[in-house]
């Protein structure tokens, strides 16, 4: 009996799969250039959200809105990938997507949001 993921029988929340185009290195920075969203893959993910993850850098507390993300296995879908929210939220693949128990069927992995500044 092989493992199945919590919530991948809930595979509501349509997303845009935004891919890593091209990659540039600049000065020991890699910047990436991503695929027109208006092209993009749209995949059905089940998108659990807690409130976000609290942290304090530097005496400054924030909030970062992440989110644990499970989705039918595909093998373009890395940590470098984005996904926009029908609301026009986008979020950056922060972990790398793991393929549960290696049978090539489910993924799982989180993400957290982009907002403003460089990476927008």
């Amino acid at each position: 009996m092989s493992y199945k993921p919590h919530g991948i029988d809930e595979l509501r929340t349509a997303v845009k799969l935004i891919k890593v185009e091209s990659t540039k290195k600049s000065g020991g920075v890699t910047r990436y250039e991503y695929t027109d969203p208006a092209n993009a893959d749209v995949i059905f993910v089940n998108w659990k959200t807690y409130g976000g993850t609290e942290q304090t850098v530097n005496g400054v507390y924030s909030i970062r809105d992440t989110a644990d993300i499970t989705c039918r296995y595909r093998p373009d879908i890395t940590a470098s990938c984005r996904l926009l929210r029908e609301d026009g939220a986008l979020y950056q693949i922060v972990s790398e997507p793991e393929n549960t128990d290696m049978t090539n069927r489910y993924l799982e992995f989180k993400a957290e949001r982009v907002k403003g500044g460089a990476g927008a």
